[in-house]
């Protein structure tokens, strides 16, 4: 594949996510299980047949689908964004990316969970970034050892604000694999000490380490 064909696909690729998390905004603001439905069949159709699908050749051919639990409207949240203290810089080196910066913008406090450290992209394009890793992680049946990401708006996926303006909307149930969970050839950013929870999180996609 030329990289001229490989970008415009990986383009493509944003462009259906970006337009997917739209109509997930849409429908869940008065029905997110309905919201829930769309984005998992979005999903599934991506990873099935798109050229930029992260599955590995033999994983696509067994295919049938992410491994999504049920929706839980209890995951659900609307949130205030507590504005951080002082300045905090995270570097994170991947093999792909060089080493990508992150600004601490503040941090969400979940009731029963904890809280979690919200990231904006400190390069190009900008973008808030709030992983997750909780006590599942790496478990049988559970979620990715590496973590998920909840809100990476750089890449589309965003549940949008809530109402008012330093609140987002953080619905568990939409946590998703990074790429780095079906390619090992992708290195990605993955949730520090302050995006770690103690408490298990059974809602959004589960791990399945083949398909």
């Amino acid at each position: 594949m030329s990289s001229t064909l490989g970008a415009l696909q990986i383009a493509d690729w944003r462009r259906r996510v970006f337009g997917l998390y739209a109509g997930v905004r849409h429908l869940s603001a008065h029905d997110p299980a309905s919201g829930h439905e769309l984005w998992r069949s979005g999903r599934d159709e991506l990873f099935a047949g798109h050229p930029s699908s992260p599955l590995l050749p033999d994983d696509r051919a067994a295919f049938t689908g992410l491994t999504v639990a049920a929706y839980d409207p209890d995951w659900r949240f609307e949130l205030e964004v507590h504005r951080a203290a002082e300045p905090v810089r995270l570097n994170v080196e991947t093999g792909t990316d060089g080493t990508v910066p992150f600004d601490l913008v503040g941090s969400v406090r979940l009731p029963y969970v904890g809280s979690l450290d919200v990231w904006r992209l400190a390069s190009y394009a900008g973008g808030i970034f709030i992983p997750l890793k909780d006590a599942l992680a790496g478990k049988p049946g559970g979620t990715y050892g590496g973590g998920r990401y909840l809100i990476d708006t750089v890449k589309g996926a965003d549940l949008g604000p809530g109402a008012d303006d330093d609140t987002l909307i953080l619905d568990f149930n939409f946590a998703y694999s990074p790429s780095c969970a079906y390619d090992p050839m992708w290195a990605c950013p993955l949730p520090q000490p302050g995006n770690t929870v103690a408490v298990e999180v059974p809602v959004g996609e589960l791990y399945h380490p083949a398909y």
